[in-house]
């Protein structure tokens, strides 16, 4: 039996489950002395420790708590409590097969007390007994290994049971505490060797299969109920599964997320109908987690469960890295250390019927120790929306007009807005505002809407009141009308907010222009295109529609070569717009609705539907958005996977095309805007999508004509050298190309869901 024990000494037995002990031997009995004897002369290189005599020491004075026993009175106490047995024969000797060690320790009641004697009044002896009968599992053994050995060394369970598959491997070695020489070992093996170490008495179950589904009941239910169930395992299916095992049997579940020391409890014991993981994953489908492969379809499931808003800045801006720069998640020993002790608290509250509560808690060390600092503020524009008083007024001033033919039917009127106010704009921002002055048509810019960091001398903004003017003048045509437009006509208040008087005269010799049909069917399309070729007739038509305004001209790229170069220009330039605050602010702050009801409620800005993400683009935003991950991340010098969207998005399409005008200044934008109109407008009749991506161009307006003003140095650098590759790939040879509009044509399916628009009676104002 030795001889066999001997030899297996190094072996796991393949089976389901393990109970995992060291040998132990009592010599007063026979069998147990012969084979300890046994021992001793057959297996070579055995490191014997006794320190019987210290045991006994400490045992006596913790007999005698109140008395300070003189170095006679233990000798004394100690040969009584001896009671004539030999101090070899005392107690119990234990064999540790996979080092060799043999250590004499008192038998199990006595070390128990011993061991467990600076608890007291921790854990009180009541409450000692009560544990000794519980029942633990862990799953997952990195956070689980630091559970293990604390509730071993707290002595706060009968049985524990441990799970996991996974054998130790050196990037463990930054979490897990063990040596080197352990590589290779079951984890599960290795926390049942530490514990026996600690504590040879104690009952540890392994499952090397790790969780299936064919021992998961086992796991819970063989040989008594767990009493407590704790996941630290990596596996999205096993965490649910689990749960819904253990609500189905009423077991309390514990995790802990080595990430702000956050503790989710969730008593199934106590609320048998409540939703596991606090109902965090209830609107994905959980039937089909056991099909999830890669990172990029469980990080859905994955980061509500972790809890997307409250994970710690530091792990946001690591989830931008994983898959790029760093291959798993992160995790600090520190963090597993900690979180295996709070962890093992609470296990032990819930034990006693001490702690009653359910819910996700957090203990974070950067908010409770820390230098002091600046608590992140939106960024907040001193801008006020434009009033109706100030339309009035700054309408007053204006001089008196030829009143002969022109047109003041409100409805016609309203018509023609209705039709301009579907107009593109960047983020859907919808700037304008327009007032009816006895039928002159007053086009304003409301600063509330138009500031953004982008908006650089009001070049986004004019470009987008081009659109809506161009809009005005296609619905104009078709209805007999043509339309005499001022820009800027109270020039002696030339940064005033009145962008343009519209005069609308009849003109039944006018000629409808073709471009108005599609008006309603322009929209911004952001999926993938198909790559192909646009036939070379289609690629003029669009040319000319800009070229014959002579105030804007147009570079058109389509080799391959090209677009994939304008598409790392264009990737790198969303990241870096990300890395300004006030960039970052606009995006995430202002533009982005993060649900349809937010979309229709407000109907401005961009409805993260009409991204047409993939989910794990959508959650990536949702971690992207908290600015402290963002500057981490620019800190680093990381942020690659910021740069993928856009990127191959426009390496997908047929041609990149961009707009220049010949000068740089606010009458020059609004030319621009309709000439991009006109352009969009006349993709669209040919079956073509298209999509503006203007971070590049305005930010190298910012740099050429503001010196880079309100930009990181890093972020200006970077860019700097996009500008220059930028210029080089659209030839921009001229001083006087200022580079304003950028877009990929392509052809791809329609989105199913586009931008929606505000109604024209928030926007038009009339005083006939």
């Amino acid at each position: 039996m030795l001889t066999n024990y001997i030899d297996d000494k190094l072996k796991i037995v393949e089976a389901e489950s393990k109970v995992y002990r060291p040998r132990v031997f009592r010599l007063n009995n026979s069998e147990d002395k012969i084979a300890f004897e046994s021992l001793l002369e057959r297996v070579p290189g055995l490191r014997v420790y006794d320190t019987m005599e210290a045991q006994m020491k400490e045992l006596v004075k913790a007999f005698h708590p109140s008395v300070t026993l003189s170095k006679e009175e233990i000798k004394l106490k100690t040969l009584e409590h001896l009671g004539g047995i030999e101090m070899r024969a005392y107690g119990v000797w234990v064999y540790y097969p996979w080092n060799d060690n043999v250590v004499h320790l008192l038998d199990e009641e006595e070390f128990v007390f011993l061991r467990t004697n600076r608890n007291n009044y921790k854990i009180t002896d009541e409450e000692e007994k009560v544990l000794s009968t519980k029942r633990v599992g862990v799953i997952g053994l990195s956070v689980g290994q630091s559970v293990s050995l604390t509730m071993a060394m707290e002595r706060t369970f009968g049985e524990l049971r441990i799970a996991d598959f996974d054998d130790l491997e050196i990037t463990n070695l930054n979490r897990l505490r063990s040596g080197v020489h352990n590589m290779g070992l079951l984890k599960t093996v290795l926390v049942a060797r530490e514990i026996a170490e600690i504590d040879p008495f104690l009952k540890v179950t392994l499952f090397n299969d790790g969780i299936t589904d064919d021992n998961l009941d086992s796991f819970l239910l063989d040989n008594g109920k767990l009493d407590v169930l704790i996941d630290e395992c990596d596996g999205v299916d096993v965490k649910i599964k689990c749960r819904i095992a253990a609500k189905k049997y009423n077991i309390p579940v514990l995790m802990e997320a080595s990430d702000r020391a956050t503790i989710d409890i969730e008593r199934f014991d106590l609320e048998p109908e409540r939703p596991i993981l606090h109902g965090l994953v209830e609107h994905l489908d959980i039937s089909n987690v056991k099909n999830l492969k890669t990172n990029e379809e469980k990080l859905p499931y994955i980061l509500p469960i972790v809890g997307i808003d409250t994970m710690s800045p530091r792990l946001k801006a690591s989830a931008v890295e994983v898959g790029q720069s760093i291959s798993t998640w992160p995790q600090l020993a520190s963090a597993v250390t900690m979180g295996g002790g709070i962890t093992a608290d609470v296990c032990r509250k819930v034990l006693l019927g001490q702690l009653h509560v359910s819910g996700r808690f957090f203990i974070d060390l950067d908010e409770l120790i820390t230098d002091a600092r600046p608590e992140h503020a939106q960024v907040v524009y001193d801008a006020q929306p434009l009033q109706l008083e100030e339309m009035a007024e700054m309408a007053a001033q204006l001089k008196s007009k030829d009143d002969s033919n022109i047109v003041k039917d409100e409805e016609l009127l309203a018509k023609l807005i209705e039709v301009a106010i579907q107009a593109p704009s960047a983020g859907n921002n919808q700037p304008w505002k327009w007032y009816n002055k006895e039928g002159r048509l007053l086009l304003f810019d409301d600063p509330i809407r138009s500031a953004a960091f982008a908006n650089f001398n009001g070049m986004v903004t004019m470009m987008s009141m081009g659109t809506v003017l161009e809009n005005m003048s296609l619905k104009a045509s078709e209805l007999k009308l043509e339309l005499e437009i001022e820009l800027f006509p109270l020039a002696n208040l030339r940064e005033n907010r009145l962008v343009a008087s519209v005069i609308v005269r009849s003109a039944p010799d006018v000629q409808k222009d073709s471009l108005v049909a599609y008006i309603n069917s322009r929209h911004t399309n952001r999926k993938p295109g198909d790559g192909s070729k646009i036939a070379a007739e289609v690629i003029d038509d669009i040319r000319k529609s800009i070229e014959l305004s002579g105030v804007a001209s147009i570079k058109i790229l389509e080799d391959s070569e090209s677009i994939n170069a304008v598409a790392d220009i264009a990737g790198k330039s969303e990241k870096l717009r990300m890395f300004i605050p006030d960039g970052h602010s606009d995006l995430f702050d202002r533009e982005i609705r993060w649900d349809a009801e937010s979309a229709e409620q407000t109907r401005d800005g961009l409805d993260i539907r009409t991204l047409d993400l993939k989910p794990k683009d959508i959650v990536g935003f949702q971690v992207i958005k908290d600015p402290r991950a963002i500057a981490l991340v620019s800190d680093w010098g990381k942020g690659a996977a910021l740069e993928n969207m856009t990127r191959d998005l426009v390496a997908t399409s047929s041609a990149v095309c961009l707009i220049s005008g010949h000068s740089f200044d606010k009458d020059n934008f609004i030319s621009v805007g309709r000439a991009a109109e006109r352009a969009w407008l006349t993709a669209t009749k040919h079956g073509l999508s298209m999509q503006p991506f203007l971070a590049s161009v305005f930010h190298f307006a910012r740099i050429k004509h503001g010196n880079a003003v309100g930009m990181p140095e890093n972020v200006t650098a970077e860019f700097e050298i996009l500008r220059e590759k930028f210029i080089n790939l659209f030839a921009l040879t001229s001083s006087s190309e200022e580079p304003l509009f950028l877009f990929r044509l392509f052809r791809a399916e329609e989105p199913a869901v586009k931008s929606i628009r505000l109604n024209v009676e928030d926007v038009y104002y009339s005083k006939q």
